[in-house]
């Protein structure tokens, strides 16, 4: 969810990609289905490892769910950190209908996060 809403948010003003410390190795089906309410299509999407940018520059890195802050690397030429602490809608109990709930809310919490994020970082680039 965090990549394709920090995506829409940037635009074309950032390349996004998430990772995890230890990914699950699939997109769980409620974040495909939460996303594709607001119009983005992430089913093709997957879950990836840090080890697959360790080599990579990295700008920003910005860790969103519980405590992903202390077990993400630093990258070679890392120039900000953020951490925004989202509960991991994964975790969500009860009914399928509750479990979409909560995904429904994490997601509205890091589309607004990163709506605001997105637009500091466009107003940000330099204009000649």
């Amino acid at each position: 969810m965090a990549e394709a809403l920090l995506q829409r948010a940037a635009g074309n003003s950032l390349r996004v990609a998430s990772a995890g410390s230890a990914p699950s190795g699939y997109v769980h089906p409620l974040s495909i289905e939460a996303v594709a309410e607001l119009g983005l299509d992430i089913s093709e999407a997957r879950s990836k490892s840090l080890d697959e940018f360790i080599d990579q520059d990295v700008e920003t890195v910005i860790t969103v769910c519980g405590n992903a802050d202390q077990v993400c690397p630093v990258f070679p030429g890392q120039a900000r950190r953020y951490h925004w602490p989202f509960d991991d809608p994964a975790h969500a109990e009860g009914s399928e209908e509750e479990q979409m709930e909560v995904f429904r809310r994490v997601r509205d919490e890091i589309d607004q996060t990163f709506s605001a994020y997105g637009l500091g970082r466009k107003d940000a680039t330099p204009c000649i």
